[in-house]
């Protein structure tokens, strides 16, 4: 005797089914990948909007050091013919010790100064070396938490490691969001309001920007 095959009906929900439980699945796994970036990208996104009502006062340190004389002599040795080039080793590894700097960028070379330019996520620094003297003096520029928040959401001078999150951050968003537009075409049989719902959060922007926007 043979096995009784399957009826067409049971093959398709036994389908359903499947499907219906890989996309929970990576439904929730992405929600939890995406939950506090998603907190963090709304909330910045209220500051960013209403940026000019919140903006905090920038507050500015200034500090003063002289670089030392092996250090100094490496610095004149090393004046590139280009006008940026970035600062040698071990002085780098000196303004960094000394001034709460990265001096990972190229620095701007003339001929008495180097300027090293060190922007940051809700502030600015730079560091300013007489190529005479030695004397080293730095500016740090800090315009509080909601800037810096604000600068993350924009991925404002905040790195290489930062950008690469950035781009995980919206690949997990893709699979969050995709995966649910799925969950609402398997439901929608049952939630009569699920299509009126997607096309009226297509429909409200679409409209304030073809009318309002010029």
């Amino acid at each position: 005797m043979h096995a009784p095959n399957p009826s067409r009906p049971a093959i398709k929900k036994s389908r359903k089914a499947f499907w219906l439980k890989q996309l929970h699945m990576w439904h929730w796994m992405s929600s939890a990948v995406c939950l506090i970036g998603l907190l963090l990208f709304a909330i910045t996104g209220f500051t960013l909007n209403h940026a000019a009502d919140i903006e905090g006062s920038p507050v500015v340190t200034e500090k003063s050091a002289d670089l030392p004389a092996p250090l100094l002599a490496q610095l004149t040795a090393a004046v590139p013919a280009d006008a940026k080039a970035p600062l040698p080793a071990p002085v780098a590894a000196w303004v960094e010790q000394t001034f709460p700097v990265k001096a990972s960028n190229e620095a701007e070379w003339s001929a008495d100064e180097v300027y090293l330019p060190a922007p940051r996520p809700g502030g600015d620094a730079w560091v300013a070396i007489d190529l005479t003297t030695g004397a080293a003096t730095s500016e740090v520029t800090s315009r509080g938490w909601i800037s810096y928040l604000n600068d993350l959401h924009k991925g404002r001078n905040s790195g290489g490691e930062w950008s690469l999150f950035i781009d995980v951050f919206s690949f997990a968003c893709l699979v969050f969001a995709i995966t649910g537009l799925f969950l609402l075409q398997l439901h929608s049989a049952k939630r009569k309001s699920t299509w009126p719902l997607v096309g009226l959060g297509l429909a409200i922007p679409a409209a304030i920007a073809v009318v309002f926007i010029h």
